[in-house]
């Protein structure tokens, strides 16, 4: 993680009368260092093996300034629990999720780009922000879905 990210979380803390706390910032590294889709539970089993004393309250109460900073993105609610990823200097994607197993593909496509903002012109919408989540079957459980339906 780079010095300009957790100034951007600082700025964002101390603009909106926060203080931008030690523990704070060892959940912005902790978060920067996954390379994958995470949740809350995930994220606190990681910081609480590095025997950092930070409680669940902690990483519950600073995700949500994570997203609201625009470093941290809530993707998908998977099985109740909300999922994030680090979006902050990173390509746009969206996400095909899977409904059986939890799996997430990320993709991109620029027809689907184009589409929206074709959309959003006959609407004179400006957008900011979007997401695109998929819901459905992955290859391997809808194969296995096929199988146990030919029994």
């Amino acid at each position: 993680m780079n010095k300009e990210i957790e100034n951007k979380f600082c700025s964002y803390l101390r603009s909106n009368g926060m203080r931008c706390t030690a523990e704070r910032k060892i959940i912005l590294r902790e978060v920067f260092a996954i390379h994958r889709h995470f949740d809350t539970e995930d994220l606190f089993r990681i910081v609480h093996r590095k025997k950092t004393g930070i409680s669940h309250a902690s990483v519950y109460r600073t995700l949500p300034l994570l997203v609201k900073a625009g470093l941290v993105s809530r993707t998908a609610v998977a099985a109740g629990k909300a999922v994030y990823e680090h979006v902050y200097g990173h390509r746009h994607h969206d996400h095909m999720m899977c409904i059986r197993c939890g799996k997430y593909i990320e993709f991109t496509n620029d027809k689907i780009e184009k589409l929206q903002l074709t959309i959003c012109a006959e609407y004179e919408f400006k957008p900011t922000y979007h997401t695109l989540q998929i819901k459905g079957l992955c290859r391997n459980c809808a194969q296995k879905v096929k199988r146990r339906k030919q029994r």
